[in-house]
């Protein structure tokens, strides 16, 4: 493998070299080893790789600048200090937002060259000392001194997504295939396995799964890696986008009783994931008709769906933190990273939205989530279905959680509990295109129409509330009907 990269290092620098003349992500010195160039530079270079569509930029010492020819340098960038600081350490301190970039001591007969290759900048121009830089030509300028330059730059960020950057770059066919479990990709699709690595390249591309750079090596792509990593830890900062399943004894996070991250991409792990967090349940008894039955606490559908949003709508600028899923004697708590594009109360009703389409799309595919977003209606028909508290979604800093609750009596459940659950209902009937009545929410709560008033109130508390509203506000009460807030005069 290392002999491969090698290999791949010196054809690149010889290619590099027959560039016609320096561009804007290719840089030549002979033996400049000022630090502060050197940050200026990679900060213009990186910036500069994104503005071109590049995927990686270069600074070469040992090449002559203006015909390219090879004539060795003195410079030894693992050797190199500033002050007691290692040149590396010192660089990587002072650039911002942080990002990969790797120096190469590569021998030419008897000349050294030194190779940096620095990744493009993914989702925001790259800061060195708090100023940002771009080259022009070849030369390198700040970007504030060329304002059309950084409208464009943003612009690009704007229209690149997550999936379409690169996770691991300039691999052979062999080892692009060892990092991933391309053979789930083809169950997952039901297509047959083809027999020969050429073909199986040929498809994973096909998806923008990988895709081949301009040496013939393979870029796996975020998409590819995200989904059908054999180990997320193989790649860098997606290696926090592992889910962690934490469970706790109680209803508190003192107690930890297992925890456990997981290791594949998304896809090829999803079922395992799910069958692992129903292992960790516990059940309700349930009695009917004189048998007892033991069901899972939380509907399997449910736990499906949130999960599966979780992984999807996930924030992944947010590179610290993954999605979570935490159990607990009662509940269980769904968070992942990042701010929901919709509002938690219009989760029902609203078109839906996704940071990651191309993610959204492929496990759509696969029939992990829905199509049309109906995925939170089948969570609360689910909850309604088996008579537990409505779900609640809430805002937790930057991240998004989701919260299942055990079964409940209706005397077990205080006030909001009872608002949040005739609230969901009635999004629940109105985007199936009915209305919610006094007899709905009694099958909802599995009130006796004896105990009617007992609905009653729990309807005119969620009018106090703001959640619903009378259809008609002249209606009677015999057969009345009602909306959630925001249905307003929306026909069905």
């Amino acid at each position: 493998m290392e002999s491969q990269k090698q290999t791949y290092l010196l054809s690149l620098v010889e290619e590099l070299c027959k560039l016609p003349k320096e561009t804007e992500w290719v840089e030549f010195k002979h033996n400049n080893e000022d630090p502060e160039a050197i940050g200026e530079y990679i900060s213009a270079l990186a910036n500069s790789a994104v503005y071109c569509g590049k995927v990686y930029a270069y600074l070469l010492w040992g090449v002559e600048d203006t015909c390219h020819e090879i004539v060795g340098t003195n410079f030894n960038p693992s050797a190199a200090k500033v002050g007691a600081e290692e040149l590396e350490n010192w660089l990587l301190r002072l650039l911002a937002p942080k990002l990969n970039f790797s120096f190469h001591l590569l021998q030419f007969g008897e000349n050294t060259v030194v190779l940096l290759e620095i990744q493009a900048s993914a989702r925001q121009p790259v800061q060195f000392k708090g100023q940002e830089y771009i080259r022009i030509g070849s030369y390198k300028k700040k970007l504030k001194e060329h304002p059309e330059r950084e409208r464009e730059l943003w612009r690009i960020f704007d229209r690149t997504p997550f999936e379409q950057r690169i996770a691991k770059a300039h691999l052979n066919g062999h080892d692009a295939l060892d990092l991933l479990d391309f053979p789930s990709y083809f169950e997952l699709l039901s297509l047959p396995l083809p027999s020969n690595s050429l073909a199986i390249l040929e498809s994973l591309e096909s998806e923008s799964i990988i895709q081949q750079d301009d040496a013939g090596l393979w870029n796996i792509t975020n998409l590819g890696a995200i989904l059908f990593a054999k180990k997320l830890d193989s790649f860098g900062e997606l290696r926090r986008k592992a889910v962690r399943v934490i469970q706790y004894k109680g209803e508190g996070r003192i107690v930890t009783v297992r925890e456990q991250i997981g290791s594949k991409g998304y896809a090829a792990g999803f079922s395992g994931l799910v069958e692992y967090i129903n292992g960790l349940l516990p059940s309700n008894e349930v009695i009917g008709q004189a048998l007892r039955k033991k069901l899972p606490m939380f509907p399997e559908l449910a736990i499906r769906e949130l999960v599966a949003n979780a992984l999807i709508h996930q924030d992944f600028s947010q590179t610290g933190n993954g999605p979570m899923v935490e159990i607990f004697d009662s509940r269980m708590e769904i968070t992942n990273p990042g701010q929901p594009l919709v509002k938690p109360e219009r989760f029902l009703d609203s078109p839906p939205k996704s940071r990651n389409e191309a993610i959204a799309s492929f496990m759509r595919r696969i029939g992990v989530c829905e199509e049309r977003g109906s995925g939170i209606d089948k969570v609360v028909f689910e909850t309604e279905y088996y008579q537990l508290p409505a779900p609640r979604f809430e805002l937790a800093g930057d991240s998004l959680r989701s919260v299942l609750f055990a079964y409940k009596e209706l005397k077990e459940m205080d006030k909001e509990e009872r608002i949040q659950a005739c609230y969901l209902h009635a999004c629940l009937l109105f985007v199936h295109r009915k209305l919610m009545t006094n007899s709905s929410l009694r099958e909802r709560f599995k009130i006796e129409e004896h105990n009617r008033a007992i609905a009653s109130r729990i309807i005119n508390d969620s009018i106090e509330a703001g959640w619903i509203s009378p259809r008609d506000p002249d209606q009677g009460r015999k057969h009345a009907k009602y909306v959630p807030f925001w249905a307003g005069e929306l026909s069905l």
